[in-house]
């Protein structure tokens, strides 16, 4: 959307932005796009995008000369870009890999291949190159004030697709458009055999003026901790030795994964285990004796490593070997020889320890980011690769100075109608009390096991919520957890500590104050607030041990009073009608997100929710509406869903309407403002037009 004018309140301050300029040396470079089509010899289209990469590139290593020597970008599917076309059309080609594996202890012979050490195996693939479109490079709007063309979203695209595959040829492990490289530096080991890695996000953007921008960032993925297979697996077991590793959740673990053998120096990927421990485990292997006349010999894992490398197995004799061959032609190693590659991602999901550990680690002052960043940009030599050379690419060094503002920080509204102005966004309500105060009568105080004063906490909390205005009753029960359920299940410690606030209290409370053990990492919480909230309707606030003065108490009853329906206090503007864009229109402000399945949770259903604003010309009263839907769907679905019979629906957009017209005194809104949160650009067209036409039927 054009901005219709800039701003003029506020002080105005020098910014820098993580965008580096890109400038060109010339705009007549057009890029070819060809559709792709790879299938096996039987005719079955090839579907694994790492070997179609691996055969897109010994097609252009073979038929140098017939492709006119040129550099690609291939997207590991469908669609393959050059700087300027083929000769012709249409291309076919026969591509043949050679696959490569070490032998190992197993079903493999020696024979009288004695000294061969590697297995070969050619692999026929057809691939056909077939003209689809052309993309001037000039559909980006390289000129200020030019509209970008429909094509330029697809030049960019492009653009960072050569970006990918400079980055993919350094040995980078890839996540999208950032780019981790492996350095040591650059790890934080997590626990439980995980390790937070350091990378850059890196992507072309087209800006508002016209041209481009490189933007940069830090970014942050999980892989698993490299080196040897049982220091993961006991790390991630939180064991000691491998003998208390759970070895059907190791197998699941590493099914997959890819390790290296530190007696011969090979990559290969795990599928499973054997059925017996290495020195139990036989297999057939071939021999020559002293005749050299070819002979089969059945003989242990541990015995072949002794015979075949001279390696006197130590404590893994005892375990199962890894099984890096194929279903039907297994190949055994032992553990001790097998390191974990670097650079796996670890895809399942965080414990909560893990997640803190994660988000202190990533913690960085403004100078430190900006050093990383301008370091990236520099090193990685971008504006170097031949196909962003041949567009005349060239990155600034250092990053987009901007102006912006500070604005001036609004003015609050408390009790008995005092105003306040904070000073660099904090405040302090110690002689105030709260704008609306609720009462609190029938409420108790648990303490799971926490070394607390109950007497000292209840009192301290009564007093600190009078003198903001609350009225507040002494509490019907203090209950401490009985040691007995200290050392069970957080589900078990939650239902026993409900047994007894039900004993102890003949009435449904208003609201429970829950001291908890820990200050962090505690696994109480969860169950807890389920218990509270979706099981029995009642509000809770949690408190952790520690150090309770009176700031804490302070910022403990305002949480309080807010869950209760108590308003703390509002904005002087919203109180004194100064927002006539929304004020003196009635106007019913919507935020709309998604939220999906952290990493390993991939088939944990999306959630849908949206917030609409209440209780009219106010602008901070809201009610929230919550729908599941599909897994990773990121449009939502349910905002408009028409009933069986054809009058009305059950959507989310109904029911913000009506709570709207009945806490507006029966106004209905006649203007609506939306605010999307979590599209991306490639989705932004979607939400205009499913979204968008779901509130408008909705509005009809």
């Amino acid at each position: 959307m054009t901005r219709t004018a800039v701003g003029k309140a506020g002080r105005n301050i020098n910014i820098l932005s993580n965008h580096f300029p890109v400038r060109f040396s010339r705009f007549d470079t057009v890029f070819y796009q060809y559709t792709v089509s790879m299938k096996h010899e039987n005719e079955n289209v090839v579907e694994n995008k790492r070997m179609s990469r691996k055969v897109i590139e010994k097609m252009f290593q073979t038929y140098r000369s017939e492709l006119a020597n040129k550099d690609y970008i291939y997207d590991g599917e469908r669609s393959l870009f050059t700087v300027g076309p083929f000769s012709q059309s249409m291309l076919e080609f026969a591509v043949v890999l050679e696959e490569i594996s070490a032998r190992a202890a197993g079903s493999h012979s020696e024979g009288h291949k004695k000294r061969m050490k590697r297995m070969h195996k050619t692999i026929l693939f057809k691939v056909t190159l077939t003209y689809a479109s052309k993309i001037p490079l000039g559909s980006v709007a390289l000129r200020r004030g030019e509209p970008p063309e429909a094509q330029g979203a697809l030049m960019v695209m492009v653009l960072n697709l050569i970006l990918r595959q400079q980055q993919a040829r350094m040995g980078c492990l890839l996540v999208r458009q950032s780019f981790f490289n492996g350095d040591s530096k650059s790890f934080t080991d997590l626990g439980g055999g995980v390790t937070a890695c350091r990378g850059v996000h890196s992507s072309f953007l087209a800006t508002v003026g016209g041209g481009l921008s490189l933007n940069m960032d830090v970014a942050t993925t999980m892989i698993l901790t490299p080196g040897p297979v049982i220091d993961f697996l006991i790390a991630n077991q939180n064991v000691e030795e491998p003998k208390q590793v759970n070895w059907i959740k190791a197998k699941r673990m590493l099914r997959n994964l890819r390790i290296i053998t530190k007696h011969n120096k090979m990559e290969h990927k795990i599928i499973g285990f054997s059925e017996f421990p290495c020195n139990r485990q036989r297999f057939l292997w071939n021999v020559r004796d002293e005749d050299r006349e070819c002979r089969t010999v059945e003989i242990t894992v541990s015995e072949y490593y002794k015979r075949r490398y001279q390696l006197d197995l130590s404590w893994s004799s005892e375990y199962n070997c890894l099984d890096i061959g194929r279903q039907r032609d297994p190949i055994y190693v032992p553990l001790e020889l097998c390191d974990l590659i670097p650079l796996q991602r670890y895809t399942k999901a965080l414990s909560s320890k893990q997640r803190a550990s994660l988000v202190q680690q990533s913690r960085q002052k403004p100078h430190e980011k900006r050093k990383i960043i301008t370091q990236a940009v520099r090193s990685n030599n971008y504006d170097e690769d031949p196909l962003l050379a041949a567009c005349g690419i060239q990155i600034e060094k250092e990053m987009t100075r901007l102006t912006g503002c500070v604005l001036p920080a609004p003015r609050l509204i408390f009790g008995n109608d005092v105003g306040f102005t904070p000073d660099r966004g904090q405040w302090k309500i110690s002689d105030k009390i709260l704008l609306d105060p609720v009462k609190i009568g029938v409420w108790a105080v648990v303490n799971f096991s926490a070394r607390v004063d109950l007497n000292y906490v209840s009192r301290e909390v009564i007093n600190c919520a009078r003198r903001k205005g609350i009225h507040i009753d002494h509490p019907q029960a203090l209950i401490m957890e009985q040691s007995r359920y200290v050392e069970t299940g957080p589900i078990i410690r939650v239902e026993r500590m409900f047994d007894q606030l039900r004993k102890e209290l003949h009435d449904k409370p208003h609201f429970i104050l829950c001291i908890l053990p820990e200050r962090k990492h505690n696994d109480l919480y969860g169950p807890w607030k389920k218990k509270c909230l979706q099981e029995e309707g009642i509000m809770s606030q949690c408190m952790c041990t520690g150090k309770h003065n009176e700031t804490y108490f302070q910022n403990l009853i305002l949480k309080i009073n807010v869950k209760l329906g108590g308003i703390n206090w509002v904005l002087a503007l919203e109180d004194r009608k100064a927002i006539p864009l929304v004020q003196k229109k009635a106007t019913l402000i919507l935020g709309l997100d998604v939220s999906h399945g952290s990493a390993g949770h991939s088939d944990t259903p999306s959630i849908a929710a949206v917030v609409g604003s209440r209780c009219w010309p106010s602008i901070s009263k809201y009610r929230a509406s919550v729908r599941t839907q599909s897994p990773k769907m990121e449009l939502i679905d349910s905002l408009c869903i028409p009933n069986s019979n054809g009058h009305g629906d059950d959507g989310i957009i109904r029911e913000m309407l009506f709570e709207f017209y009945k806490s507006s005194k029966g106004q209905k809104p006649e203007q609506i403002i939306i605010f999307r949160d979590g599209v991306s650009e490639s989705q932004f067209n979607q939400v205009l037009n499913i979204e968008v036409d779901q509130i408008i039927k909705d509005c009809g």
